[in-house]
């Protein structure tokens, strides 16, 4: 028999991820199954957990991805639909070995994939691309599969750290018809104030925007009800409920490093000299900022799991990236969850004596572009920014490669990278002045344009 041969594309530096029918189906569903299992089962163990998204894709690749393990000889307690981090909360607090979800994260409808887990660790890089030559070995006995409800649990843990507030807000959310919507139901029935959800039900078509909480356009919806009911605040989260999402009362956004900032102030009163962690993309406000509030700031690449890896090697209580992805470790599990995040946020804002917007107005304000995503297909998207670094060190120009290349001179920096997650170049410019984040938008222009032809950036 020959053996099945992945697409070289979807066995990412995180997770496995591509697109249903063109580079992943049921078979490649199977297959995971088949192998990672068997890799279950060389390290003396037998027993997962397995979540997935509502994704229309979803129960199919669930159906063949469950044959596989069985097959492996591997026991599921299955928890059904629901967000990333209940999949997370359930390999923590269950007596089992690892997690798989099956999700498509923030990507578009048609993408799916698999994040996996250990109980102790990421399983990410080297171990994921190790499954393609992975050998599955049929069980003697099959596994089986058990169903189970975690949800009351999941709930629970987040309210756990809820703190009652001194004045009780009015809060919009919206899941974008994401995996959290069900538990976001049930969750505000527990938090003081009131609550407006839209976007709750799951549905996989994403009927009403597409659930990346990290691109504006995105947000029109969840800022016309913050405006329409006069609320304090919205919140959003993406597809599987890892990203979050907080916009002011007169509906400004706050980036992921802002975010950042502010649980940092919160968490390094009670932990003065602690670590925190941004990633790459991070603004130059954060590592000026955390050392003015006590704290230590460490930069580590862009990516949820080399992000847990270096908190937990650096013992930091909280970690985050632009993107929404917040790490929370100083009483929580080190892992990213949008739902816990925003009880953190809710925690502050309504213990606090500023509003939203003046807490916003508080942050250093630097001149940076949001996210910039060029479109670039998988196939060369990392061959371009390795002629890139070629290129600088032919002409002795210093740049950082901890992730991608990031450039700096007097008007600030820039970022460019490939997207571990999507067919994309990712960056990001900022600078004190607006003239000098023009000039860093056409300096990274300049030199992509070498490589790979763009019309413009943003």
């Amino acid at each position: 028999m020959t053996q099945h041969q992945f697409s070289p594309h979807i066995l990412r530096e995180y997770d496995i991820r591509g697109t249903i029918n063109h580079n992943l189906g049921a078979k490649d569903a199977l297959e995971i199954g088949r192998r990672f299992g068997t890799w279950v089962r060389q390290q003396d163990q037998h027993l997962i957990c397995l979540g997935r998204d509502g994704r229309l894709s979803s129960p199919e690749m669930h159906q063949h991805l469950t044959q596989g393990l069985i097959e492996a000889g591997i026991t599921i307690l299955d928890i059904g639909v629901g967000p990333t981090p209940m999949l997370y909360f359930a390999t923590q607090t269950l007596p089992v070995f690892a997690g798989i979800m099956i999700t498509g994260s923030h990507n578009p409808k048609d993408d799916n994939g698999f994040k996996i887990t250990l109980k102790d660790g990421p399983f990410f890089g080297d171990s994921i691309r190790s499954l393609a030559s992975q050998p599955f070995h049929r069980a003697e006995v099959a596994g089986e599969i058990e169903h189970i409800d975690v949800r009351e649990f999941y709930i629970a843990r987040l309210l756990q750290d809820y703190i009652p507030a001194k004045k009780p807000l009015k809060l919009a959310w919206d899941p974008g018809n994401g995996a959290a919507g069900e538990i976001l139901e049930f969750l505000i029935q527990h938090l003081e104030g009131e609550h407006i959800i839209i976007n709750s039900t799951i549905d996989g078509n994403f009927p009403n925007h597409h659930p990346d909480p990290s691109v504006d356009k995105n947000l029109m919806q969840l800022r016309q009800v913050i405006e329409e009911h006069s609320c304090d605040a919205g919140i959003a989260f993406d597809g599987d409920a890892d990203r979050l999402g907080v916009l002011d009362h007169k509906g400004r956004a706050f980036m992921g490093d802002q975010l950042l900032i502010i649980f940092a102030d919160d968490i390094l009163k009670n932990q003065p000299g602690a670590k925190i962690i941004g990633d790459v993309k991070t603004s130059q406000a954060f590592y000026e900022m955390i050392p003015a509030l006590g704290g230590q700031a460490l930069m580590c690449r862009t990516g949820h799991s080399f992000v847990k890896m270096m908190a937990k090697k650096e013992n930091a209580p909280l970690a985050g990236e632009v993107s929404g992805h917040l790490f929370f470790a100083d009483r929580y599990y080190g892992y990213d969850d949008a739902l816990y995040g925003a009880i953190r946020f809710i925690n502050i804002l309504q213990n606090s004596e500023q509003s939203c917007a003046e807490i916003y107005d508080g942050l250093p304000k630097y001149h940076s572009t949001s996210e910039l995503r060029i479109d670039c297909p998988d196939e060369i998207k990392f061959q371009i920014i390795e002629e890139m670094k070629k290129d600088f060190q032919r002409q002795n120009i210093n740049f950082s490669d901890i992730d991608g290349l990031r450039y700096s001179d007097d008007n600030g920096w820039w970022l460019i990278r490939a997207s571990n997650t999507q067919p994309a170049l990712v960056g990001r410019c900022e600078s004190k002045t607006a003239a000098g984040l023009e000039q860093l938008q056409q300096n990274l222009r300049l030199h992509l344009n070498k490589f790979f032809s763009i019309d413009a950036l943003g």
